[in-house]
């Protein structure tokens, strides 16, 4: 059995440590040399299976866990080949056959028998590797959306007969789910540290579709028109969608990533005090296959506030250009973003070019291509959206009861908006 020390694109792996030990034990046992090394084969034996347990607890994995392990290594390393490979699949060249020799060796890996090392070490409990049941709580590291297209994977792997079958299985995942927490997860946020930023992953995020907003279809179909270009590669824009709180501006752009990530669409959540580390996040994004959005929520910015301008540099203005892989969508209540007071027109106190101050201001929004209005709800909307999610939510009212208690509802909470009648619908849920 070839060492996996010996792979060359695969190296560098997270929990590469188990892979490092349970090869190991194996060389051992092919060697021969376990029966000089009983005591230290065995003793990390039980070592590896804890941390196997550990892992598949952690990720919510069962089944063959020494397959799912070895699964997740190959669909989590972002390497030279897996990169190339995500959302486009199969590359040709050089890097074909550097892959096959590593495929060659998890092959290998995964046809290990464990049967006999079982009977020769006494260790019953190393079965529970070929058929494990998890627990019913599910991990916390993957949500079951990726947790069962690993385990999938690890099953189509195990049925492959050729090494060529086995690289195909893996290039077909990259292509169609791509590699690493960037593949496998929809929307990140950012966590500074040191000189830069680390993308981290957004585990549970609203599971929000379009469809599931009701009305606003204008200002739907704009978004969703400007975002399929995008996703397509053709010429898009930064969107910025403003108006009345509670109106589902944030829904949509949440219903937005769940609709195209399967297109290779992701969402990179950033608040205001983060902006000195966008350039970071985006030299860290430019060079994949993934389209990312840029997410920023109910922006705005006071008059004292100067996070505006780098954010104007950012979008553009710097030398260098935003990568076409990069949009920036923001929500806000305020139309202009920037506060604006009537002084910044008619006061010349102090300074001799006030309008260069009102143009400094609203340039910002002048960097977003598409602005996208969404109003609060007359009446009639207000209840046609009632009335849609109460159906949904199948609730059992007569039409003028659900409308009278609407209407009484927002009276006291907030006035009329998407949101407003949402909270009606989840009070009547919980008084059933």
């Amino acid at each position: 059995m070839d060492n996996a020390a010996n792979m060359i694109l695969y190296r560098n792996l997270e929990q590469g440590q188990i892979l490092a030990n349970m090869t190991w034990i194996m060389e051992q046992y092919i060697s021969g040399s376990y029966k000089q090394n009983r005591e230290d084969v065995l003793s990390l034996c039980y070592e590896s299976l804890h941390d196997l347990i550990e892992l598949s607890a952690s990720h919510g994995f069962e089944g063959n866990l020494w397959h799912n392990y070895l699964t997740y290594l190959m669909v989590n390393n972002e390497n030279a080949y897996s990169t190339a490979c995500e959302i486009r699949g199969s590359v040709s060249g050089s890097i074909n056959d550097l892959a096959r020799h590593d495929f060659t060796i998890f092959k290998e890996l995964f046809g290990f028998d464990f049967e006999t090392l079982i009977r020769e070490l006494d260790i019953p409990e190393l079965a529970l590797l070929e058929n494990y049941k998890r627990s019913d709580v599910s991990g916390n590291v993957f949500n079951h959306r990726i947790r069962d297209r690993i385990c999938n994977l690890s099953v189509h792997l195990e049925q492959c007969k050729t090494v060529t079958k086995f690289q195909s299985e893996v290039t077909d995942f990259y292509r169609e789910f791509g590699v690493g927490k960037l593949g496998l997860h929809k929307a990140f946020r950012i966590e500074h540290e040191g000189q830069g930023a680390r993308i981290v992953p957004i585990k549970n995020i609203a599971h929000v579709h379009l469809d599931d907003l009701v009305g606003y279809e204008r200002a739907k179909q704009k978004l969703t028109d400007n975002t399929r270009a995008f996703v397509q590669g053709k010429q898009a824009n930064n969107c910025l969608l403003f108006g009345d709180a509670g109106t589902g501006k944030s829904s949509s752009i949440k219903a937005i990533i769940n609709q195209y990530y399967d297109q290779g669409l992701r969402m990179i959540e950033v608040y205001k005090h983060q902006f000195q580390d966008l350039n970071s996040v985006i030299s860290q994004i430019k060079n994949r296959n993934y389209k990312f959005i840029i997410y920023m929520d109910d922006l705005s910015f006071e008059e004292f506030e100067i996070e505006y301008k780098y954010l104007k540099a950012v979008i553009e203005g710097g030398l260098e250009k935003k990568p076409d892989n990069v949009l920036i969508y923001a929500t806000s209540n305020r139309r202009h973003l920037v506060r604006e007071k009537f002084s910044d027109k008619q006061e010349r106190d102090d300074e001799l070019h006030t309008n260069d101050t009102v143009q400094e201001k609203l340039s910002l929004v002048a960097r977003f291509g598409v602005t996208i209005y969404f109003g609060a709800p007359d009446k009639k909307e207000y209840h046609h959206i009632v009335k849609n999610l109460a159906e949904a939510s199948q609730i059992q009212m007569e039409e003028e009861e659900l409308l009278l208690e609407a209407d009484r509802w927002e009276l006291n909470h907030g006035g009329r908006s998407g949101r407003t009648a949402q909270q009606f619908i989840n009070y009547l849920l919980g008084k059933e």
